[in-house]
């Protein structure tokens, strides 16, 4: 196993959004540990959904194609822990890894960008809206079904600028980026939780660690937002029990308050033809069940082949 003479090291994407988050990470670790932050490395890892950026996620394998990379670097020692969006997370972690901590969530809220509307409501029929989200295009599609939905691909300031330059007429983008770029002066208009349910895990760092490593794992316990854990604890689970994919629409968003969970979630065909959503509520130390109970009653709801 590689060795190194620092006391972390921490597995990232490369892209300006991921360096900010795992900056992020690096600064609450090293005032936890007592350490400078310049003693925990930070080691950029090209990841297979970062190399693809002619298709659609679904069509090459989901969105476990941002992870896997990173989670095999890990498996192997070559960094400590892991810093990912937690919403592109795959629904099950490789074989030895955990989700070990999360940091405080950002807003999870979509934003909906546009030079031409104010609103999606107000786009011009048969207006051209560009996302790589199943789940954002099944919502716009239910509520504008004549929108032309074509895939949008790239990091934050790559989408806006394909939006500048007239290659879609709008998009749709999760606020907690923009926030954390300084880029939130971007939005049109801020889409609320009840007409555009998050992703699992929007808004929320994940870092994950290997489950034997009780040394790392002790390190983020530190530094781990509770509140945010379990909601998104509940979030996988209920995803879990969907066997979510890049395939699927899929959206859950969860709150904690005091020692009160409550969930909402929705599954819908890409079309935004047909959906179906739910809510649950509980004491947040069922968390996890309260998700996959959820997950099981859509599931049951929405009958076979729903997700065919």
């Amino acid at each position: 196993m590689a060795q190194s003479t620092a006391p972390l090291r921490i597995g990232t994407r490369g892209s300006p959004l991921a360096l900010v988050q795992a900056r992020a990470v690096r600064a609450r670790l090293a005032a936890a540990l007592g350490v400078a932050e310049e003693a925990i490395e930070l080691t950029v890892i090209r990841t297979t959904g970062d190399a693809i950026q002619d298709r659609p996620l679904a069509e090459v394998g989901g969105k476990g194609l941002f992870t896997k990379e990173i989670e095999e670097a890990l498996l192997d020692g070559r960094v400590d822990l892991a810093v990912h969006s937690s919403k592109d997370m795959p629904t099950f972690s490789q074989a030895g890894l955990m989700l070990a901590a999360c940091m405080e969530r950002e807003d999870p809220r979509d934003v909906f960008i546009s030079r031409k509307a104010r609103a999606l409501q107000d786009l011009p029929q048969g207006a051209t809206l560009g996302t790589a989200s199943l789940r954002r295009q099944a919502i716009a599609k239910r509520l504008r079904p004549d929108l032309k939905v074509v895939p949008l691909r790239g990091n934050v300031e790559t989408r806006l600028r394909k939006l500048e330059a007239g290659e879609v007429d709008a998009t749709l983008l999760a606020l907690a980026g923009l926030r954390r770029l300084g880029l939130e002066q971007h939005a049109t208009k801020v889409m609320s939780a009840d007409e555009f349910l998050p992703a699992v895990g929007q808004g929320a760092i994940g870092i994950e660690a290997r489950e034997n490593d009780t040394r790392v794992r002790d390190m983020l316990a530190q530094i781990n937002h509770a509140d945010t854990f379990d909601a998104v604890a509940c979030e996988r689970a209920f995803l879990a029990e969907l066997d979510g994919s890049c395939k699927t629409p899929i959206a859950g968003h969860a709150v904690v308050t005091g020692s009160t969970v409550q969930f909402r979630g929705l599954i819908a065909r890409p079309d935004g033809a047909a959906a179906h959503d739910i809510a649950g509520t509980g004491d947040r130390r069922d968390a996890a069940t309260i998700g996959a109970d959820c997950g099981r009653e859509l599931k049951h709801r929405s009958g076979p082949g729903f997700f065919d």
